[in-house]
């Protein structure tokens, strides 16, 4: 069964301009893991300046434990972002960028092969301090710039010599484009085809496709999707996204053992809580069911 990792606290702030005080970072880090959320994305080391939200990534990082950061990950998009990031402590790196040069460019200002032919250095860099990293390919479907994206170039990048080094690959439908039968497709190709790592999917919901993409690519052999909290998100640099595919609906689409009613009811009230505080609507069908009044379903949230 493939696991939940939570981006509310990355891709679910890019957007919102706000940053939110470490303080309340650590609060909803600290609610999710004692809920049963097995992984985090906590962070990024984009440009404060580009990324607003992100601009204190490393003093949340500073005030967890080690054992809290084994269960979370932080963006990086260069050799020398983990090298601070390590500083601090974080020993799981999201090594991300796209596999469409415009994006690329757009993003994090270089072209795509300049991103894999630095990632030798970045994989080095991580096995120094016994960590994690990850190959997060963005626009593995589609680009707002150059269109559809071809699988072939997804595998090519992912059987390169260069990438070998990684722990999982994350395929990430960035604009929420893409439909289940095409991302099943790349997962099984990804799967079959390239080195052995966990898959991870990485849904928007732009299109409402969020959670059928999601199953889409368990049944083909996704280790783990992420999600955020009340579907919260998107990308700055990608004209045309909306936000993540939402954690709760996840959750009640796969139930994983340690997703009760009261589970849900705390993360609806988490979510909630957290959009009022930055403005945000609430894209959660689930959250949205939660607060119905078929109060004979146990998963009706009657508080």
């Amino acid at each position: 069964m493939a696991i939940l990792r939570d981006v509310t606290l990355r891709d679910g702030l890019q957007l919102t301009g706000k940053v939110l005080p470490t303080d309340r970072k650590v609060e909803i880090v600290r609610r999710l893991l004692a809920a049963g959320v097995p992984e985090l994305e906590i962070g990024s080391m984009a440009r404060p300046d580009l990324v607003p939200p992100m601009a204190n990534s490393l003093e949340l990082v500073a005030a967890l434990t080690p054992e809290e950061l084994r269960r979370c990950w932080l963006w990086v998009a260069t050799p020398r972002h983990i090298e601070k990031a390590a500083a601090v402590g974080v020993r799981n790196f999201q090594y991300c960028f796209s596999v469409s040069d415009a994006h690329n460019k757009a993003n994090i200002g270089r072209t795509t092969e300049d991103s894999v032919a630095a990632m030798p250095e970045a994989v080095r860099l991580t096995r120094a301090v016994g960590g994690r990293v990850q190959l997060c390919l963005a626009t593995a479907f589609t680009c707002p710039f150059d269109g559809p994206v071809d699988p072939a170039r997804v595998l090519e990048i992912a059987t390169d010599p260069r990438t070998d080094g990684a722990d999982d690959i994350v395929l990430a439908d960035t604009l929420g484009q893409a439909y289940p039968n095409q991302v099943a497709a790349l997962v099984e190709s990804v799967r079959t085809r390239t080195p052995k790592r966990r898959i991870v999917f990485h849904g928007h919901d732009t299109w409402g496709m969020g959670v059928a993409n999601s199953l889409a690519a368990i049944a083909a052999g996704a280790d783990v999707v992420d999600g955020s909290l009340g579907g919260l998100g998107g990308c700055p640099f990608a004209p045309g996204a909306s936000g993540n595919t939402s954690s709760e609906d996840l959750l009640f689409a796969t139930r994983p053992e340690w997703f009760t009613p009261t589970v849900l009811a705390d993360l609806v009230k988490m979510s909630e809580s957290l959009l009022i505080e930055l403005g945000e609507p609430n894209r959660s069908r689930a959250a949205e069911g939660a607060r119905s009044t078929a109060k004979a379903f146990e998963w009706v949230v009657t508080e």
